[in-house]
């Protein structure tokens, strides 16, 4: 029996991971439960599945969820307590799957630990990619992917020889603009940018989706997990998500990983590693697959790929700096303040203007912080 905490466990993956987790109570028990704010989901998961701590960030709603008596559950509410949890008992994996730069330092409290990771959390490999393997390294802590894509890489990669890797090719649905101009993309809704053809997310990773910045953090995410360089790295638009991404090695074979569009496959290929158990995905139905297709993306019009290339290169502060910029950026247009390409001017303005340190932990939450109110000032002056 394999303990888990969960670290967001009200969001998308840790409502889905929790899916997993019943249909395998002989191979997975909770140990931790950790969330935001959402009181009323919080308390049907704790009952449910009876961890050992639960904890709400959010302070007002923990003080919703003490007024509720739970029978075994230890209860703590709070920033640091939420950060505390990652260390917390005898869970042998964390399932990081809350939202942004608050990944961060549990993430890090968690190999300190010397917890396995499934990570879902890309942003912490994004801005801290540096520390993190390296903090997992020391540790001896695996740093197993729960994205599809890198889920994909990851199962692509078992018993090959990394050093003959040519590419990498990380697959992209497109989003719900895919062949669309930037004259096309001016006034679009935040409904329309969250009317994802394939995945249902938060809303995010669903604009990050639509920017295709999600994609442009993945390809750093990369670049940590598998030390490869960005040039090794390439975007490959497919519409279908069947394909989720594939491995190019020097002698021009290439092996994929396909199947349904269903995000309990990698969770529970992440929490059950390296066992491989039967799980309730549907199957592939061949037969039925019309066409696979493959395109370049648009560079141009979803400008913030780009974006993501150059601050990784750059490297340092950078890819945090690009971060916290997108996540300001994405949080505005979701309240209407910014249209939905001026995402990218945010994050073009910011960059530009911010210099580059060494990724120390202290150097990046400063960062985060500094681009924040950069960020914040911008949007208040351009719009």
């Amino acid at each position: 029996m394999k303990k888990i905490t969960i670290l967001g466990s009200t969001g998308s993956i840790g409502t889905q991971a929790l899916d997993v987790v019943r249909n395998l109570p002989e191979e997975l028990s909770v140990e931790v439960l950790a969330a935001n704010s959402n009181v009323e989901l919080f308390a049907k998961q704790i009952k449910e599945f009876r961890p050992k701590l639960a904890v709400l960030a959010d302070e007002a709603a923990y003080k919703k969820l003490s007024k509720k008596k739970f029978r075994g559950t230890e209860l703590a509410g709070g920033r640091q307590a939420f950060i505390d949890a990652a260390a917390f008992g005898n869970s042998q994996i964390v399932l990081t799957a809350m939202s942004g730069f608050a990944g961060l330092e549990p993430t890090i409290k968690a190999i300190k630990a010397r917890k396995n990771i499934a990570l879902a959390n890309k942003e912490t490999l994004v801005v801290a990619g540096e520390l993190i393997t390296k903090y997992a390294e020391l540790c001896g802590v695996k740093i197993l992917p729960v994205d599809s894509e890198h889920g994909a890489f990851f199962q692509c990669l078992q018993g090959e020889d990394m050093r003959k890797i040519n590419r990498l090719l990380l697959t992209a649905s497109g989003g719900p603009f895919r062949g669309k101009t930037s004259d096309e993309l001016k006034n679009v809704t935040v409904k329309e940018v969250l009317a994802h053809p394939t995945w249902n997310m938060g809303k995010k990773i669903t604009v990050d989706s639509a920017t295709l910045i999600n994609k442009g953090l993945e390809v750093i995410e990369a670049k940590f997990l598998y030390d490869v360089d960005y040039d090794q790295i390439q975007v490959v638009v497919h519409p279908q998500s069947i394909v989720h991404s594939m491995v190019e090695f020097c002698d021009g074979s290439v092996i994929a990983q396909l199947a349904v569009p269903d995000m309990r496959l990698p969770i529970q290929y992440a929490l059950t590693y390296p066992r491989r158990l039967d799980s309730p995905v549907e199957s592939l139905k061949f037969w039925e697959l019309n066409s696979l297709t493959f395109e370049r993306p648009d560079f141009k019009t979803f400008r913030g790929l780009n974006y993501a290339y150059s601050s990784g290169k750059l490297g340092g502060t950078m890819p945090c700096t690009f971060n916290a910029a997108n996540e300001v950026a994405v949080n505005a247009f979701l309240q209407g303040r910014i249209k939905f390409l001026h995402i990218y001017d945010v994050i073009e303005e910011v960059i530009i203007r911010r210099d580059i340190f060494t990724p120390t932990l202290e150097n990046l939450l400063e960062e985060d912080k500094a681009t924040r109110r950069l960020a914040e000032q911008y949007i208040e002056l351009a719009y």
